[in-house]
Order: structure tokens, then sequence, then C-alpha cells
């Protein structure tokens, strides 16, 4: 497959091929055959060389992608806006934010800058984060809050607060499952005879397609994700909040609800990569340069919150979460007269909010344990779909 991206340098290239070494050797080593997931896990995260673990740029214009809080700071000042309201309403919430995978810290810094300018700062900003280069570039753009901001390795065993997760759960990696013959295989990763990444199916015990409503009405060829990671990851996060005092966790991304998830039509699964913001679909094409993604089911993971002993509070699409939440109100702060400072905003607001943008491709979950949610923060609930 050949595709027509942007030639990356030659330092890039030459990280990109050690990594691509590295992963041929766990192959190898595995008896020709890893799973996708832990190809995915080392073109992702392997140290040094994996996409979040390296030095290129991963976000904003020079990235290879755009997310919401690097569109506009309304976006965090929303979040700050409804998190305020959770705090003073619920009593058992503390002023505490836990940012789990925080990009370039701009959320954080958006939503800090926000409580700053209503005189309410956290008494503390946690930030879960395993790359150390995002965490060093995080330093950086929270260098004003720095005495309110502390890194931690892991989600800690209890926590009372705001919980945020924006496009978390999107990275996390994934097994590739497809239907031959009236079964369902792993789809894995092996090494051709050229040295090229090639798929490779396999039978395995195991393979968790219970994830999968009516798996087995799905036709021969059927592709999907399976997100056993994303899934245990959703567990200690609910299980974190069902043993706090009181706590919210938002969790914005995109995807679907299973019954969307599985159509007949989406036979090919949703895995993309995104580089130079170009999205394509070829996984083995420059490892540890681009990202790769998979939708959400966000049914698997709403039933390992509640297992968990946390609660749905809402499920909703990011355009409906966020008017519910004030963002237009936070908008005509600035006056649609002061046309030059106002259009901009606006048309960033647009492109969070609007269907044919981020607005509906974008959901948003929250869970939670002693809270009281808005009841304006269910107008076009969707919970009842999941």
């Amino acid at each position: 497959m050949q595709l027509q991206l942007p030639e990356p340098g030659a330092d890039a290239q030459a990280a990109s091929q050690a990594l691509r070494q590295l992963i041929a050797g766990e192959i190898a080593a595995a008896g020709g055959w890893i799973s996708f997931e832990r190809y995915m896990e080392l073109a992702l995260y392997a140290p040094q060389f994996g996409y979040y673990s390296g030095g290129a740029a991963k976000l904003g214009k020079d990235g290879d992608f755009t997310t919401a809080p690097e569109i506009s700071p309304l976006f965090g000042a929303t979040l700050a806006h409804l998190a305020t309201e959770l705090i003073a309403t619920s009593g058992s919430i503390a002023n505490v934010f836990l940012e789990f995978g925080a990009g370039t810290g701009k959320l954080a810094f958006d939503i800090l800058s926000e409580l700053k300018s209503r005189n309410q700062l956290p008494q503390q900003y946690f930030i879960v984060e395993i790359s150390a280069q995002l965490r060093a570039r995080q330093r950086e753009t929270l260098g004003e809050f720095a005495a309110l901001v502390e890194w931690l390795d892991a989600l800690p065993e209890s926590f009372s607060g705001i919980v945020l997760g924006n496009e978390v759960l999107d990275a996390m990696p994934v097994r590739l499952a497809i239907k031959a013959d009236g079964i369902w295989l792993e789809r894995g990763v092996a090494v051709n005879a050229e040295g090229a990444f090639v798929f490779a199916d396999r039978a395995v015990d195991g393979l968790p397609v219970a994830q999968i409503p009516d798996a087995e009405a799905l036709p021969e060829g059927y592709l999907t994700e399976l997100a056993p990671v994303a899934i245990g990851f959703m567990r200690t996060l609910a299980g974190m909040i069902a043993r706090g005092a009181g706590a919210v966790a938002i969790l914005p991304d995109y995807g679907f609800p299973a019954a969307e998830y599985y159509l007949d039509d989406r036979s090919q699964g949703t895995l993309m990569c995104h580089y130079r913001h170009h999205a394509h679909p070829d996984p083995f094409y420059l490892p540890g340069l681009q990202d790769i993604t998979a939708h959400v089911d966000f049914t698997a993971m709403a039933v390992a919150a509640v297992e968990a002993g946390a609660e749905v509070l809402a499920y909703a699409s990011q355009g409906a979460f966020l008017l519910n939440a004030g963002i237009g109100e936070l908008l005509l702060r600035t006056s649609p007269e002061a046309s030059l400072q106002y259009l901009p905003q606006a048309n960033a607001m647009q492109k969070l909010i609007s269907p044919a943008e981020m607005g509906e491709l974008f959901k948003v979950l929250a869970i939670g344990k002693n809270v009281e949610w808005p009841q304006r923060m269910l107008r076009h609930d969707r919970t009842h779909r999941l």
C-alpha cells in the first residue's frame, strides 16, 4: 500500500526504523506472531521510540491531529464552569482535579486559568501521564500553576473530585477479531519474507468476543476491535471513584454505543492512523511516528464502570454536552460587536459543537458516585442507547 504522505526527516526515519527492529525482534522471540494489541502498545508506548514516548510533536498545527482544547480555550472553560457547579452543589466532591493523559497541558491550563479568573482555584490538580516527553511539555505549559500541579504515575486507590480524560480511551491498544468459517480468529502481526509487517490471523483461546452483541449473527469476514485494555481502565477508574466520598469523571471521545459500533456496514472496523493531519488506515506505516486509534465502544465502557461500582450520569454528543454546560454563555462574555475578538471564538466554538464537525462524532460519557448531576445536563441525553 503506497501512501502519499509528507516525508519525515532523517532522524525521525531512523527512530521509526529502530522501533521497527524492536517490534520485529519481539515477533521473532514470540514464534513469529504477536497480537495487534501488543503491536499497537509498542508502536505507541515503547520507551524512547513509541509515538507517545518519543520526541515528535503530537498535537496542534505542527503535530498529527488537533484535539478540542487545542481548538478553543472555551472547551476547558466550559468544563471548569461545570466542575465548579458540581463541587458547589454535591457537597461530597472535593475541589481537586485529576486529568489522565493531559497532552500538551492545554486543557489543564485553560481550566486553571478559568478557575483563577473566578478566584476558585482547586486545592490540587493531579495529572497522570506516562509519556516523559509530554510530561515535560505539560510542565512548561503549566509553569504559572506549578504550585498546584502534581504528576502521578498511576491512578490513586480512591479519589474525591473531578476526573477528566479527553481522548484517552481511543489511544488504548485494541485487539482485532475477524470472523472466518463461523469462528472468531484474532488478527495479529507477523513479518513476511521481505521483512515487512503483515496481518496474520490465528485461533486463540480467550478472545473476548462477548464484548460484541450478537457476535454470531455478524457476517463472514467481519473485522472489528476488542478493547480489554480500555475496559480494564474503566474498571480501575470506576473503582477509584466508588471508593471516594464523591467524584465525577468526564470522558469526551469519538465512538458509538454497541448497537451502532457493530453494524454490518462497519465490517472493517474503525482502526485509523493520523500522521501530519492526514488520516489513513495503515498501522504499519512509520511505526512510532503516527498515532493509531480506534473508536470507543461506549456501551462496553459504561458496563465496565457500573460493574465496578460507579454510576452512569450522562452520555451525550459533545455538542449537546457543551451547550448544556454553558459554552454559549461563556462565548457571550465577548461582545459580538467586538468582531475581531468574537468571530474567531465563535468559529472555534462552532467546530466543537457542530454536527458536521466534532459535535456529533465526539460523545461525552460521564460517570460518578455521590454526585448531584444538573438536570439541564440531561437534555438530549442518550444513556438509553448504551
